[in-house]
Protein backbone atom coordinates (compact mmCIF):
# COMPACT_ATOMS: atom_id res chain seq x y z
CA UNK A 1 0.00 0.00 0.00
CA UNK A 2 1.64 3.21 -1.13
CA UNK A 3 1.75 6.24 1.11
CA UNK A 4 -0.27 9.26 -0.06
CA UNK A 5 1.53 12.51 -0.70
CA UNK A 6 0.16 15.72 0.72
CA UNK A 7 -0.88 16.76 -2.79
CA UNK A 8 -2.91 13.55 -3.12
CA UNK A 9 -4.72 14.39 0.12
CA UNK A 10 -5.54 17.91 -1.05
CA UNK A 11 -6.78 16.56 -4.39
CA UNK A 12 -8.92 13.95 -2.68
CA UNK A 13 -10.36 15.92 0.27
CA UNK A 14 -9.70 19.59 -0.53
CA UNK A 15 -13.05 20.41 -2.10
CA UNK A 16 -14.98 18.61 0.64
CA UNK A 17 -13.06 20.47 3.34
CA UNK A 18 -13.60 23.84 1.67
CA UNK A 19 -17.34 23.17 1.33
CA UNK A 20 -17.48 22.08 4.96
CA UNK A 21 -15.77 25.27 6.13
CA UNK A 22 -18.09 27.33 3.92
CA UNK A 23 -21.11 25.60 5.46
CA UNK A 24 -19.84 26.57 8.91
CA UNK A 25 -18.86 30.21 8.31
CA UNK A 26 -21.32 31.12 5.51
CA UNK A 27 -18.92 33.59 3.90
CA UNK A 28 -16.89 32.71 0.79
CA UNK A 29 -13.81 34.89 1.39
CA UNK A 30 -13.59 33.87 5.04
CA UNK A 31 -13.95 30.21 4.07
CA UNK A 32 -11.11 30.61 1.57
CA UNK A 33 -8.88 32.17 4.21
CA UNK A 34 -9.67 29.46 6.75
CA UNK A 35 -9.15 26.79 4.09
CA UNK A 36 -5.65 28.15 3.43
CA UNK A 37 -4.91 28.07 7.16
CA UNK A 38 -6.13 24.46 7.32
CA UNK A 39 -3.88 23.47 4.43
CA UNK A 40 -0.90 25.21 5.98
CA UNK A 41 -1.42 23.56 9.36
CA UNK A 42 -1.98 20.19 7.74
CA UNK A 43 1.11 20.55 5.56
CA UNK A 44 3.28 21.39 8.56
CA UNK A 45 1.92 18.46 10.59
CA UNK A 46 1.66 15.98 7.70
CA UNK A 47 4.95 14.17 8.34
CA UNK A 48 3.83 13.27 11.88
CA UNK A 49 0.67 11.39 10.78
CA UNK A 50 1.30 7.65 10.82
CA UNK A 51 -2.08 6.08 9.93
CA UNK A 52 -3.30 6.74 6.39
CA UNK A 53 -6.86 5.69 7.18
CA UNK A 54 -7.23 8.70 9.50
CA UNK A 55 -6.26 11.45 7.04
CA UNK A 56 -9.82 12.51 6.26
CA UNK A 57 -10.94 12.85 9.89
CA UNK A 58 -7.64 14.53 10.73
CA UNK A 59 -8.16 17.18 8.03
CA UNK A 60 -11.76 17.80 9.08
CA UNK A 61 -10.66 18.15 12.70
CA UNK A 62 -8.13 20.79 11.69
CA UNK A 63 -10.88 22.58 9.74
CA UNK A 64 -13.27 22.60 12.71
CA UNK A 65 -10.53 23.82 15.03
CA UNK A 66 -9.58 26.66 12.66
CA UNK A 67 -13.24 27.73 12.54
CA UNK A 68 -13.49 27.60 16.32
CA UNK A 69 -10.30 29.64 16.66
CA UNK A 70 -11.77 32.24 14.31
CA UNK A 71 -15.06 32.40 16.25
CA UNK A 72 -13.25 32.71 19.57
CA UNK A 73 -11.13 35.53 18.20
CA UNK A 74 -14.22 37.30 16.83
CA UNK A 75 -16.15 36.94 20.09
CA UNK A 76 -13.21 38.19 22.10
CA UNK A 77 -12.77 41.23 19.89
CA UNK A 78 -16.37 42.39 20.32
CA UNK A 79 -16.51 45.36 22.61
CA UNK A 80 -19.11 46.49 25.08
CA UNK A 81 -19.81 49.51 22.89
CA UNK A 82 -21.14 47.29 20.13
CA UNK A 83 -23.73 45.62 22.32
CA UNK A 84 -27.38 46.60 22.57
CA UNK A 85 -26.74 48.71 25.65
CA UNK A 86 -24.98 51.23 23.45
CA UNK A 87 -26.85 50.92 20.17
CA UNK A 88 -27.41 54.65 20.15
CA UNK A 89 -23.66 55.23 19.80
CA UNK A 90 -23.57 53.56 16.37
CA UNK A 91 -25.46 56.45 14.85
CA UNK A 92 -22.81 58.94 16.01
CA UNK A 93 -19.92 59.37 13.63
CA UNK A 94 -16.62 60.71 14.95
CA UNK A 95 -16.00 64.24 13.78
CA UNK A 96 -13.54 66.95 14.60
CA UNK A 97 -16.21 69.56 15.35
CA UNK A 98 -15.53 70.88 18.87
CA UNK A 99 -19.21 70.83 19.81
CA UNK A 100 -19.46 67.16 18.90
CA UNK A 101 -16.34 66.34 20.91
CA UNK A 102 -17.81 68.08 23.96
CA UNK A 103 -21.10 66.21 23.52
CA UNK A 104 -19.27 62.89 23.12
CA UNK A 105 -17.23 63.55 26.25
CA UNK A 106 -20.42 64.50 28.10
CA UNK A 107 -22.10 61.30 26.89
CA UNK A 108 -19.10 59.19 27.99
CA UNK A 109 -19.23 60.88 31.39
CA UNK A 110 -22.96 60.13 31.61
CA UNK A 111 -22.28 56.46 30.78
CA UNK A 112 -19.57 56.31 33.43
CA UNK A 113 -22.00 57.90 35.91
CA UNK A 114 -24.61 55.23 35.11
CA UNK A 115 -21.98 52.53 35.68
CA UNK A 116 -21.13 54.13 39.05
CA UNK A 117 -24.76 53.68 40.17
CA UNK A 118 -24.38 49.91 40.02
CA UNK A 119 -23.78 47.95 43.23
CA UNK A 120 -20.08 47.32 43.84
CA UNK A 121 -20.26 43.60 42.96
CA UNK A 122 -21.46 44.53 39.45
CA UNK A 123 -19.55 47.78 39.00
CA UNK A 124 -16.14 46.23 39.71
CA UNK A 125 -16.12 43.61 36.90
CA UNK A 126 -17.66 46.09 34.41
CA UNK A 127 -14.98 48.63 35.27
CA UNK A 128 -12.16 46.10 34.93
CA UNK A 129 -13.47 44.67 31.67
CA UNK A 130 -14.45 47.84 29.81
CA UNK A 131 -12.25 50.51 31.29
CA UNK A 132 -9.12 48.51 32.22
CA UNK A 133 -9.38 46.05 29.28
CA UNK A 134 -8.94 42.96 31.46
CA UNK A 135 -10.20 39.60 30.24
CA UNK A 136 -12.80 37.65 32.21
CA UNK A 137 -10.07 35.25 33.30
CA UNK A 138 -7.91 38.11 34.57
CA UNK A 139 -10.90 39.57 36.44
CA UNK A 140 -11.61 36.17 38.03
CA UNK A 141 -8.00 35.87 39.19
CA UNK A 142 -7.81 39.44 40.42
CA UNK A 143 -11.04 39.17 42.41
CA UNK A 144 -10.48 35.57 43.56
CA UNK A 145 -13.83 34.51 42.12
CA UNK A 146 -14.81 31.59 39.91
CA UNK A 147 -15.15 32.43 36.22
CA UNK A 148 -18.86 31.57 36.34
CA UNK A 149 -19.43 34.16 39.06
CA UNK A 150 -17.64 36.84 37.05
CA UNK A 151 -19.72 36.00 33.95
CA UNK A 152 -22.94 36.10 35.97
CA UNK A 153 -22.07 39.45 37.49
CA UNK A 154 -21.21 40.89 34.09
CA UNK A 155 -24.53 39.68 32.69
CA UNK A 156 -26.51 41.09 35.60
CA UNK A 157 -24.65 44.40 35.42
CA UNK A 158 -25.50 44.73 31.73
CA UNK A 159 -29.13 43.89 32.45
CA UNK A 160 -29.23 46.66 35.06
CA UNK A 161 -27.51 49.13 32.73
CA UNK A 162 -29.79 48.63 29.72
CA UNK A 163 -32.75 50.68 30.99
CA UNK A 164 -30.44 53.38 32.32
CA UNK A 165 -28.63 53.68 28.98
CA UNK A 166 -31.89 54.01 27.05
CA UNK A 167 -32.42 57.35 28.76
CA UNK A 168 -29.17 58.58 27.16
CA UNK A 169 -30.26 57.65 23.64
Amino acid sequence: MKKNTFEDLVNEYGTAIYKYILSLVKHRELAEDLYQEVLLSAYLAYPSIKEQCKYKSWLFTIAVNKCRDYWRKENKSKQFWKEEVYTYSTSCEPTSIPEDEVLHKFSAEQMAEKVRTLPEIYRYPIYLYYYQDLSLLEIAKKSNLPMSTVKTRMKRAKERLRPKMLSLA
